[in-house]
């Protein structure tokens, strides 16, 4: 059974799990403990259960009142094409209603995904890659 937890209890959160799907997905290993303080400092975070384990994530960052940013929406890949994905994106995306701008970056290659769901590409967005592979799969 699916089910949807928003904002719950992150005492509750298994970090280790967040740690392999980052992995899992090709997003590199991140810390359980880096995991945990990210999504503490989060305003909206949102959940993916099959039963007891987490399949699915994602979580906003924002100022309160104009701003706001989806960030880290990973699905575990035997879970996709369920509909997942567009469960967390619009649940988050239902959080923000009162923002002026809602905005993310998507990983590379998955801009279909939130093209088919509604999300619009901006023409005058820029970021400052860190990185040599973050220039190569967002810049290019």
């Amino acid at each position: 059974m699916t089910k949807l937890k928003i904002n719950p209890d992150l005492r509750q959160i298994n970090w280790e799990r967040l740690t392999e799907l980052f992995e899992t997905v090709g997003w590199g290993h991140r810390p359980a403990a880096d995991i945990e303080k990210a999504f503490r400092q989060s305003s909206y975070c949102c959940f993916i259960y099959e039963g007891e384990k987490i399949v699915g994530f994602g979580r906003t960052v924002d100022d309160g009142k104009y701003y706001a940013l989806l960030v880290d929406v990973v699905i575990d890949p035997d879970h996709e094409g369920k509909g997942l994905g567009t469960l967390i994106v619009n649940s988050l995306k239902d959080q923000l209603e009162s923002y002026t701008f809602i905005t993310l970056s998507a990983a590379p290659g998955k801009h279909g995904f939130y093209e088919k769901i509604g999300w619009k590409r901006q023409t005058s967005a820029f970021m400052f890659p860190v990185s040599e592979k973050q220039f190569e799969e967002h810049c290019r």
